[in-house]
């Protein structure tokens, strides 16, 4: 008797057959799907918790939907964690991606950190999200550091993800090659001088190897007492790039020439050392640092943190001020060989490591314009305005030259330098617009004045 199925004719036998293989063939979908699935579920997993975890995914923003996104947030809270304060976070918000802007930062560790705000402050305004940013690998430095060697990427993804709405609709990425070329000082929205500063002072934190060692040297400084930092930019790669020779001998100045001429990016090539010392565009030299602090009646005994790099000429160029001062310390004379060991080689590790340092000292001098002095005087400004002695370079070498030439007495010297410098001390002040000459104009993050009204400004950002 035969069965009918689809108009044709089987016996029984062939139809237990074909039954057989269909099953067959539908438990091995079956299985496939599951061990997909598994698979899928594994690698969500596991990125969200390997080290590369944040470069790779947390890089980018989620696409998960807002019930997939609560379920991970209660699986996580089911594990143990060790209790870190943080500042309280807006609520992760869940959107669509539609764009991205890439960045590129060029420079040392403190114009690339103003950069980075900067481009935050680019991403707002343009609504798109803003991928983990480049660090600088091919600059003088050549320093190998990534961002996550530096700075707390965790950190600085969640303090800022209520800031990024991507919309770009013709493009779905931008980069951005260079950050050298900054948004204005001044006339710019009140909320946007407030992200800057929110970038800044909150979501740049260091990473926690780098601010652990920062607060043993902190430590053992204030074990000691009170400390004075010194950003004593005289390392050979400043002088040959400012071509600032004072002090230095025919052979020094041979080799910072040579210097200056090999690298091209470094454009200008003929520099009088003279001309741009006396309009003080120059880097104070470490003898007529030991002149200043002393009419300034910086205690002797007082310790000299130097936030630099190896000074040029070593003991012979820092012999007056160790004489005047002789407590005069570095990281490198602090801290065992071993402990500064991962930042060898690391020039931008070792800067963030003087940058925290420089926060905490109890008077800060700067001995040029640099990044590094403009930033941590901003910083040092917004937490509560402690002491910055800003120092008038064209008008400290005219007086050197007169007092070390016998034209002016020691007491002369002093009183000038002190009457000068009594509103150069870091106070509140009303940040100078040149609006024809913006590179002349002060910097916003010497003196982010919109947000020093207080000490819970930032919390208002």
């Amino acid at each position: 008797m035969g069965i009918k199925a689809e108009g044709k004719l089987r016996c029984p036998s062939s139809v237990a057959a074909a039954a057989r293989s269909s099953l067959k063939l539908w438990m091995l979908r079956a299985t496939t799907t599951v061990l997909l699935w598994t698979c899928v579920v594994q690698f969500t997993a596991v990125g969200n918790s390997w080290t590369w975890g944040p470069r790779v995914l947390k890089g980018w923003p989620s696409c998960r939907t807002a019930r997939e996104a609560a379920a991970v947030t209660t699986t996580r809270l089911a594990m143990p964690e060790p209790v870190v304060e943080r500042a309280a976070l807006p609520p992760k918000r869940i959107y669509r991606n539609n764009g991205y802007l890439m960045v590129s930062c060029n420079g040392g560790l403190n114009q690339m950190r103003a950069a980075i705000c900067d481009m935050v402050v680019i991403a707002r305004s343009l609504n798109v999200t803003l991928i983990v940013p480049e660090l600088d690998k091919t600059s003088f430095w050549n320093d190998p550091s990534e961002f996550q060697d530096i700075f707390d990427v965790e950190h600085f993804i969640t303090s800022l993800r209520d800031e990024i709405l991507p919309l770009i609709r013709k493009y779905k990425v931008l980069h951005l090659n260079r950050t050298d070329a900054r948004l204005a000082n001044n006339g710019l929205p009140l909320e946007i001088q407030r992200l800057r500063c929110r970038v800044n002072y909150s979501a740049l934190k260091f990473t926690s190897q780098i601010e652990e060692l920062g607060r043993r040297v902190i430590r053992m400084l204030r074990q000691n007492g009170p400390f004075l930092v010194l950003h004593l930019r005289y390392e050979m790669d400043m002088l040959a790039f400012s071509g600032c020779t004072q002090g230095c001998t025919p052979k020094e100045t041979e080799e910072l020439t040579r210097m200056r001429y090999a690298y091209p990016w470094w454009k200008e090539k003929v520099i009088n050392s003279f001309v741009k010392r006396k309009y003080g565009l120059c880097p104070l030299t470490p003898e007529e640092v030991a002149h200043v602090l002393k009419a300034l009646d910086i205690d002797k005994n007082m310790q000299i943190y130097i936030a630099a790099g190896e000074i040029y000429g070593g003991k012979r160029r820092m012999a007056s001020l160790t004489s005047a001062y002789p407590n005069v310390v570095r990281k490198e004379t602090l801290l065992e060989p071993s402990d500064l060991m991962f930042f060898q080689n690391h020039s931008s590790q070792m800067a963030a490591l003087d940058y925290l340092v420089s926060l905490e000292s109890d008077i800060f001098v700067p001995t040029y314009d640099g990044n590094m002095a403009k930033v941590v005087e901003g910083h040092r400004r917004y937490m509560g305005f402690k002491k910055t002695i800003l120092l008038d370079r064209k008008f400290i070498v005219e007086l050197v030259d007169q007092y070390t030439s016998g034209s002016l007495r020691w007491d002369e010297f002093a009183s000038l330098i002190k009457v000068v410098h009594s509103n150069r001390m870091g106070s509140a002040t009303t940040r100078a617009a040149i609006p024809d000459r913006p590179k002349e104009e002060d910097y916003f993050y010497a003196n982010p004045q919109e947000c020093l009204q207080g000490p819970n400004m930032l919390q208002t950002l």
